[in-house]
């Protein structure tokens, strides 16, 4: 860098110099010499404060313009986002990064996430005009104040050649049951997680999770919003699972029902140091302006993995190169769910199930829908005592038998809520039907159960109860029967 010369702007940085002592904090103290080489340079710092967000500075008569920007610097020019106006800062914060301790003001880490120069067009009071030439902050950008002391930041310029818009509805790719392939080589294989699916939209300072019904569950796992934090400002679109662990360390989706019905957001911090989330990632769909749908799973899970996304509440496990059998072996030795395969050189498509992804289970397990239930008897008596569940077959809901296990009081209680309102006075199901003293209702709700096998009648020998799947609609419910990878 060149060298600069010496400027004295002593009351240009008194609010500086005021909410630091130089004694506590490594930050520069701004008495040096100010270098000033073209009096252009600019740097963003990503700050992990109380909060993560951004820092611009812009170099200007001696001392730094600065910005703080909660959701980064914006790369279209359909978005204004936030700038708040702070404090000049010394020259020298051009080359500072470090970690500002712990109770001293903007206290955290704070890295250079980009620098460059910056030619002015307009340095106004209200409004800054300017031409950036960073490696990642390219083009031209106007900072203008808006009422009060809001400031805002907009990008004029049309976005980079070839960089793509961010997906914002995107139903995921679904596998098929089926036997495990035999063509090891052509598969990568995954554990396959007991939870709820879930698409992560990051932004800078921001994370949207939507289920794959496309619905926002972003309020029920605030956890999850510090994964933006983890991609250090880059925009990506993530495929996984969130799951919550049992105490042996298994996927748990019954333990995960206690995070998944929670309204209030009281109840929901409640709940998160009692039931903690890991968000499971297995999927790269979108990163820093490039969708990755054509490209093979293969290439898509190299790209994620080198994003290295393992925190306190996400990670994202290993998938193996063949070994399907060992795999599945092992998984069962586990008491896992099973294993899932997935053709490396598959593109990903959004909401279709073909046989490109292929779930192999250890126990047989089916989504069913609510179409009633019958009052429990004995130490039950006055609860709900089974569920009478069905599938759809031809556009008709089919009688598929009842459900009496694996229930615990809170899922009974939970059933009664949700049921009550739903009640009608005639069945739901088409040809065979449940016994006389049943009470039915519309078909809206969907479970998951474990079971044995089906019977010749089509219905479920010794299915138990696992939970609710607000995450499926009632609708696309079918009976499911593996397929031969091979046909």
């Amino acid at each position: 860098m060149a060298k600069r010369a010496k400027t004295k702007t002593p009351e240009q940085l008194a609010e500086y110099r005021a909410k630091r002592d130089p004694s506590k904090t490594p930050e520069p103290s701004g008495d040096a010499a100010a270098t000033a080489g073209d009096g252009h340079s600019f740097v963003v710092h990503e700050h992990h404060a109380r909060r993560l967000h951004w820092d611009l500075r812009l170099e200007h008569n001696g001392v730094l313009l600065s910005f703080a920007l909660p959701r980064g610097v914006p790369q279209d020019p359909s978005e204004n986002r936030l700038a708040v106006h702070t404090e000049d800062h010394p020259i020298e914060y051009l080359d500072f990064h470090g970690t500002i301790p712990k109770g001293e003001y903007g206290a955290g880490e704070m890295t250079i996430w980009d620098s460059g120069t910056y030619e002015p067009e307009k340095i106004e009071e209200k409004k800054i005009v300017a031409r950036f030439k960073g490696e990642r902050v390219r083009g031209r950008y106007a900072l203008f104040q808006t009422r009060g002391d809001d400031w805002m930041i907009h990008r004029m310029d049309p976005p980079e050649p070839g960089r793509e818009p961010m997906p914002d509805r995107i139903e995921p790719m679904k596998a098929t049951l089926a036997e495990l392939p035999g063509d090891g080589g052509e598969w990568g294989y995954e554990v396959k997680w007991d939870g709820v699916r879930a698409i992560a939209y990051c932004e800078p300072g921001q994370v949207r999770l939507q289920s794959r019904t496309l619905r926002d569950l972003t309020p029920q796992y605030p956890e999850i919003g510090a994964l933006a934090g983890a991609l250090g400002g880059t925009p990506a679109v993530l495929d996984g699972e969130l799951v919550a662990y049992d105490d042996e360390g298994r996927p748990s989706f019954q333990r995960l029902q206690r995070r998944m019905h929670v309204g209030s957001r009281a109840e929901v911090r409640r709940r998160m140091a009692d039931v903690p989330v890991t968000y499971v990632l297995f999927d790269l769909l979108h990163v820093d302006g490039r969708t990755l749908f054509e490209s093979p799973y293969e290439e898509r899970r190299a790209e994620l993995e080198a994003l290295a996304l393992d925190g306190e509440s996400w990670q994202t496990p290993t998938y193996h190169r063949g070994e399907g059998e060992a795999m599945l072996s092992a998984s069962r030795e586990r008491g896992l769910e099973g294993i899932v395969a997935k053709r490396l050189a598959s593109p990903y498509r959004p909401g279709k199930r073909g046989r490109d992804w292929l779930k192999v289970k250890n126990l047989r397990g089916q989504e069913v829908v609510i179409g009633g239930w019958l009052p429990g008897k004995g130490r039950r008596s006055g609860e709900l005592g089974a569920l009478l569940v069905g599938y759809h077959e031809g556009g008709e809901l089919r009688y598929a038998g009842k459900v009496g296990t694996g229930f615990d009081a809170r899922d009974l209680k939970l059933l009664r809520e949700r049921l009550e309102p739903l009640a009608t006075n005639s069945s739901p199901f088409t040809g065979r039907q449940p016994q006389r003293d049943s009470n039915f209702v519309e078909p809206e709700l969907v479970a998951e159960v474990e079971f044995a096998e089906w019977t010749n009648a089509g219905t479920l020998r010794h299915p138990s109860y696992k939970g609710l799947r607000e995450d499926k609609p009632a609708a696309d419910v079918v009976r499911e029967e593996p397929v031969d990878p091979t046909a």
